[in-house]
């Protein structure tokens, strides 16, 4: 699979491209700066640093591993280099505050917003995988869920999301279902703060 890393440059997107280049893919780093992206893919082992544009326009599926603020914006000034090249959006939108971290009140989660500014299918998982856990000597014993209403996006997504983790990529069912998997984020970065970890989920009672 040609998997394009939307922001591949950041914290997110550099442990995931080393995931996925361990397990085989041809990862291609996005940003908007070639000679950053170029640096990232060299670090990476990756086939190629590039554009964020001409990344989507060479990939079977694009990442959006960028920071929340900036996924909607990214997404539009992307769409048409996108087509109907799939998407997962990774990103989760939270509030910081003295009681802890929560979802923001949007009542429609970021994926889906991000599928209104976009013709391509967008899906939409690993929000509870931390890049510390990613990234780390080994893949991590977690699970990971993946949503999409577009059955190519959604397998292409837990193509990829299986082959970063050591547990299982997971079906959660439709984009919708985005609303919950990014304010497990939330909850999530709530444990781990109050216990000194870094947790992740396993999910019981599936064959």
């Amino acid at each position: 699979m040609k998997v394009a890393l939307i922001g591949g440059t950041g914290s997110f997107g550099k442990a995931l491209g080393k995931r996925l280049v361990e397990a085989g893919a041809e990862v291609i780093v996005g940003s908007r700066d070639v000679a950053r992206a170029q640096e990232a893919a060299d670090e990476l082992g990756a086939a190629a640093g590039m554009t964020n544009a001409d990344a989507v326009r060479a990939a079977d599926l694009a990442v959006l591993a960028v920071k929340a603020d900036a996924a909607l914006d990214t997404a539009r000034e992307l769409a048409e280099a996108l087509g109907d090249t799939p998407l997962l959006s990774v990103a989760a939108e939270l509030n910081f505050g003295p009681g802890g971290v929560s979802p923001t009140p949007e009542p429609l989660s970021l994926a889906e917003r991000v599928q209104r500014v976009v013709s391509a299918p967008v899906a939409a998982g690993l929000h509870s995988l931390a890049a510390s856990n990613l990234g780390g000597e080994e893949r991590p014993e977690e699970d990971t869920l993946v949503c999409a209403d577009d059955e190519r996006a959604k397998q292409l997504a837990l193509e990829l999301a299986a082959s970063v983790v050591s547990g299982r990529a997971v079906d959660a069912g439709p984009l919708a279902s985005a609303r919950a998997l990014e304010g497990l984020t939330a909850v999530i970065v709530n444990v781990n703060r109050r216990y000194k970890a870094h947790a992740g989920i396993r999910v019981s009672g599936l064959p």
